[in-house]
């Protein structure tokens, strides 16, 4: 049996709203399938509060282990480094240094969500609670835990980023711990599964061919790419929204709104609106990965200039208003 234990701090619970929507399967058959229990969560579970103090004195005290330790939502660790903005009910004890105590219990430690991984929303602006993240302060390692904390199997914090994470996305990692599958290796530069930041939003995008003639909507409701001036970052968003949609279908860019790189740190605070391409002569700050700006310039120019009338067309459209044509060497 592999035991779960799911708690939130500074956040909205939109993880655990996604995670019920985990679907074929679900996410208790998937538990089942790979033995993992869930000792508690704060939304699905039934066990009173008593009941729940005393589930964490049994892990303290060594009665029950725990293989892996979940936080939903930001660590709030104000006013002034005392984490009195928030006591778990009934103990008058911060969260924060439960938080602390059962991460050196836990075999593994998982951020569940932007927030719980970087401080995300809760910590945006002059960030007031004084909210960070588990092993990161934005981009910045240290966090609660501090940038070398290790958890006993020698990982550090696992952060499945995203606002919201995909339920595949936590279900995956979890089955992966539960089997002893998942490596050290399989962590990127921000300790986020590869299984999904491997991809680029931009993957899959249903939009790629008015990206690729650089014909861009002008408006949000329009099908064009959004790239160039409604703000979209899915050129460099690390994720597999597109790939692996949410309830089989969905994703920003297929609900008409632009990519706002939610899995990385500091997503919550854009230079300019979310729905704003920030732009130097023109020119979009954010570039795709990897690609040298002479190289863009070029490639946009030329792109323009052969763009098809169609695409043209129904770039700044609400629905496809010039469908593809026969080629002109067909009969």
């Amino acid at each position: 049996m592999f035991n779960v234990l799911w708690l939130q701090s500074g956040g909205c619970g939109g993880c655990s709203m996604s995670l019920l929507n985990a679907e074929s399967p679900d996410v208790m058959t998937c538990f089942k399938s790979t033995d993992i229990n869930l000792l508690w969560h704060p939304s699905l579970s039934e066990a009173s509060s008593d009941e729940f103090i005393a589930l964490l004195a049994d892990i303290l005290n060594g009665n029950i282990h725990l293989h892996a330790l979940c936080l939903e939502g930001s660590v709030m660790t104000g006013p002034n480094g005392t984490g009195l903005f928030h006591v778990l009910g009934g103990t008058r004890k911060p969260m924060m240094s439960w938080l602390s105590e059962l991460a050196e219990k836990a075999d593994y430690t998982l951020a569940i969500g932007s927030c719980a991984a970087f401080g995300g929303i809760t910590a945006a602006g002059n960030n007031p609670s004084d909210a960070c993240g588990l092993q990161y302060d934005n981009a910045i390692l240290g966090g609660l835990l501090g940038a070398q904390w290790r958890s006993i199997k020698g990982f550090p914090v696992i952060n499945v980023a995203g606002c919201p994470t995909h339920p595949d996305w936590v279900t995956n990692v979890l089955m992966q711990l539960a089997l002893d599958d998942l490596q050290l290796s399989e962590l990127d530069e921000l300790n986020r599964p590869r299984a999904y930041t491997n991809q680029l939003v931009h993957h899959g995008c249903s939009r790629n061919e008015y990206y690729e003639y650089k014909a861009s909507a002008e408006v949000l409701g329009d099908i064009g790419c959004m790239m160039e001036h409604k703000g979209c970052l899915g050129t460099q968003a690390r994720a597999d929204c597109n790939i692996r949609p949410w309830n089989g279908s969905g994703s920003c860019l297929k609900g008409g709104y632009p990519c706002i790189n939610c899995t990385a740190p500091e997503f919550e605070q854009p230079r300019l609106n979310f729905t704003e391409t920030p732009k130097i002569a023109g020119i979009p700050v954010g570039l795709p990965t990897d690609m040298p700006k002479a190289w863009f310039v070029a490639l946009a120019s030329l792109s323009k200039a052969a763009t098809p009338k169609r695409i043209r067309q129904n770039a700044t459209a609400k629905h496809i208003i010039s469908p593809p044509g026969k080629p002109k060497d067909m009969k």
